[in-house]
């Protein structure tokens, strides 16, 4: 009998574990997660002009931490949300860096001329060249999830992890266009050449003369073209951005980040490995109008695909999109054609903040469960970004963000064998609540017969037993 009751109560355990939140099951409660609210520097816009600056040394949870969550907006001076149609934000971007210490970099270090022997770059694990943010969006970052699920974080802080000598800071850069009394709005918003009178790039060099387009027509200072008689004040603005995290331990798996670039130039070849310094992300295109026969067929839809493989391993975590007005979407996929990850764009239809017409104003997000899409080291992913071609585009963009873990949680790597699909999943939910009803059989059986036996000993007859 007390054999019995040893494994009543552990079903019990069983039981109420499956009955906590997954974040409890697997995680703990110890782990607070703190969030701190801080402002980028001041940048002042009027109609038509143009904020692109880079930020040293810019406020950031200290100490051995993981992140849980990274979000941004502009806001005026009262502390309201600017909306798109006002303030557009192009993009924002954070990016770690380790700098000697003694060295003071102020907020807008040129960082062409900083010293490289001063500076070392903490940049994500790839695979651009060019793009070692770890947290970067644009318009959509109102309406776009960030949160990362327990029990993962990205790891930062590690004693282990900062070169000897150096300390760990972030510079944050910040691409505002105002576009009050614009003469074309969008064209502002996609740095139209001709909309900004620009012929040179912000170093004074020539821009090609195909060049339509892109970041090197609305750099830092420039103006974009207003309506005749158009008057704006000048306001002062700020990037609001909230971070979440908490203390690392080990009861948090670290998650890496990788971003890809539907312009990355990387060839497979007999020797290529397709690590980092092979990858050369041109970061922005162009959509050509499409010819007036795709229109009558539904066929004004640009789309393009590029074929990577990876040189990393790990569990697929989280997944996002970054496109710009135009976008229809974006997808990750297997060479045999199963989707992993699909990133769709949230438009606006109205006037306020994220809910901007025309604009977008969020992306999807993808969530897989823990273990369910597993990417193989040399495994060749199909990058796939779709824009409609109705009208012509410049300066779009496609990237790709996704988060990896190495591991699972222990209670899944048990598990990993049996749930492999969201099906299998379904039958390991079904398994449990066969094991729950067994249990609540047994309990309610045990009641019973001892119950029954109580009444026997009082001198009546026990039927049915």
């Amino acid at each position: 009998m007390g054999s019995y009751n040893q494994g009543l109560l552990l079903l019990a355990g069983i039981l109420v574990t499956l009955s906590l939140p997954r974040s409890q099951a697997f995680w703990g409660n110890e782990n607070k997660v703190n969030t701190a609210v801080f402002l980028s520097p001041k940048f002042v816009l009027g109609p038509g002009s143009v904020e692109n600056r880079f930020y040293y040394n810019v406020d950031f949870p200290k100490g051995h931490i993981a992140v849980k969550s990274f979000n941004a907006e502009v806001i005026d001076e009262a502390g309201n949300p600017v909306p798109l149609h006002e303030t557009y934000l192009h993009h924002w971007v954070v990016v770690r860096y380790f700098v000697r210490k003694g060295v003071k970099l102020s907020e807008f270090n040129d960082h062409a001329k900083l010293s490289m022997s001063d500076y070392i770059s903490g940049r994500n694990s790839g695979i651009c060249q060019n793009l070692g943010q770890f947290f970067g969006l644009g318009s959509e970052t109102r309406k776009t999830a960030t949160h990362i699920p327990d029990p993962y974080g990205i790891e930062f802080g590690n004693p282990a992890e900062i070169p000897s000598g150096y300390e760990e800071q972030w510079m944050l850069n910040v691409h505002a266009i105002d576009t009050r009394g614009a003469e074309d709005k969008l064209g502002c918003t996609e740095c139209c050449c001709d909309l900004y009178n620009v012929t040179v790039d912000e170093y004074g060099r020539p821009l090609r003369p195909d060049y339509k387009g892109g970041l090197l027509c609305c750099y830092d200072h420039t103006q974009c073209k207003v309506k005749p008689g158009f008057e704006g004040v000048r306001r002062t603005l700020y990037l609001r951005y909230t971070v979440k995290w908490v203390d690392m331990d080990s009861s948090i798996l670290p998650v890496k980040i990788y971003i890809f670039d539907i312009t990355d130039t990387w060839k497979r070849t007999r020797n290529s490995t397709g690590i980092n310094a092979e990858h050369r992300c041109k970061v922005e295109y162009d959509i050509e109008l499409c010819h007036a026969t795709g229109s009558a067929d539904g066929g004004c839809v640009d789309t393009r695909r590029i074929s990577l493989d990876m040189p990393f391993s790990g569990y697929l975590i989280y997944g996002v999109a970054h496109q710009h007005s135009g976008g229809t979407g974006s997808a990750l996929y297997r060479e045999d054609g199963q989707i992993m990850c699909s990133s769709l764009p949230i438009y606006g239809e109205g006037e306020k903040p994220g809910n901007e017409a025309g604009y977008i104003v969020g992306m999807t997000t993808c969530y897989p469960q823990p273990g369910a899409i597993k990417i193989s080291k040399g495994e060749t992913l199909i990058l796939e970004s779709n824009y409609s071609s109705i009208r012509h585009h410049t300066g779009v963009m496609g990237l790709f963000y996704i988060m990896v873990a190495d591991q699972l949680p222990k209670p899944m790597l048990m598990l990993h064998a049996v749930v492999q699909t969201q099906d299998s999943i379904m039958l390991l939910t079904i398994l449990w609540a066969a094991v729950a009803l067994i249990g609540v059989v047994a309990v309610i059986s045990v009641a019973l017969h001892y119950q029954l036996k109580r009444e026997g000993e009082d001198g009546y007859e026990a039927f049915g037993m």
